[in-house]
């Protein structure tokens, strides 16, 4: 596929008419692997969006990570080597030059209608505001996980979008609904070290931004809820030693405070260490508490290599 020839067809569509008078033009960025159907629905469920994205870029692997969204108007996929940072890497590479908003999206987050709307409303608000993470609803990434239906129906219940605005400074964003001032993250690119699933590379990436002299924040006007499904995650093993060498190799880059790392690391080791003994169906403890083993056995040795991860 001529990616220079479909990107300019979809940008010339005008798929978003409603922002032809607005300053703002918006990219949207999924990226995905193994859950076409999940990403089917999400996509879909942008459209109730009251200020839609000017275009929607999914990264992915394979033809079969996006089924028939390749034939979706307004929206560009783009394929490349797996891993999250690397797939997110990949779509920044087609970012138009004119765009003002970057969102990256997890591809199981369903939006409030005005969470777009929201976001580039804060933006306007302050210059010196780069990147903006909203509010979770409900996670199911703590938990079992949470149908479409459960998301959908969470997001209809919801109370109305405050009135008032509170833009909170916060330690980074949370990837799976982050936006970002284009300007703000020119020439800046996620960690491909940081392997598979990621595991901080949305703090990371945050961290950057924040050291070229952004603000980062959390607002409650932009709602959502973030499903947490759990197919085409990355094995215990391998995440419990991104747990562990992620946070401490990002201090060393200096994009995560020691405190924030550490709290990280013991968090997560003592969770689980304590479940391992009842731990949950969903979730491989075990082999979490192995890979955290590891990732300390390395530590100890002087060694801050989380693309060890791939391989364990």
């Amino acid at each position: 596929m001529d990616t220079s020839a479909s990107l300019q067809a979809i940008m010339d569509e005008k798929v978003n008419p409603s922002l032809s008078d607005k300053p703002s033009k918006i990219c949207l960025i999924f990226a995905t692997r193994g859950r076409a159907e999940v990403l089917k629905r999400v996509v879909g469920f942008v459209d109730r969006q009251s200020v839609k994205p000017d275009l929607i870029i999914v990264s992915c692997v394979s033809d079969e990570d996006v089924g028939d969204l390749v034939s979706r108007p307004g929206l560009l996929v783009v394929k490349g080597r797996p891993g999250l940072t690397t797939q997110r890497n990949t779509a920044l590479g087609q970012v138009p030059d004119d765009i003002d908003v970057v969102i990256f999206l997890d591809d199981d987050f369903l939006m409030q209608e005005a969470w777009i709307a929201e976001i580039v409303k804060v933006f306007g608000s302050d210059p010196a505001i780069a990147c903006i993470t909203g509010t979770l609803l409900a996670d199911g990434i703590h938990g079992a996980g949470l149908s479409f239906e459960e998301g959908r129906a969470i997001l209809a219940d919801a109370p109305e979008v405050p009135v008032k605005l509170i833009a909170a400074s916060t330690g980074g964003p949370y990837g799976c609904n982050m936006a970002f001032r284009a300007s703000a993250i020119a020439g800046l690119r996620f960690d491909e070290r940081l392997v598979l699933y990621g595991w901080q590379e949305d703090r990371d990436f945050g961290g950057q931004v924040w050291n070229r002299g952004g603000r980062v924040v959390r607002v409650n006007t932009a709602l959502g809820v973030h499903l947490g499904t759990k197919g085409g995650r990355v094995s215990g093993r391998r995440l419990g030693y991104s747990q562990v060498i992620n946070p401490l190799y990002l201090v060393n880059k200096k994009t995560m405070p020691l405190r924030d790392a550490l709290d990280h690391v013991v968090r997560n080791v003592a969770s689980n260490v304590v479940r391992s003994f009842a731990p949950e169906p969903y979730v491989d403890r075990l082999g979490r508490l192995r890979g955290n083993l590891i990732g300390i056995w390395d530590l100890l040795r002087g060694r801050l290599t989380p693309e060890r991860a791939e391989k364990l």
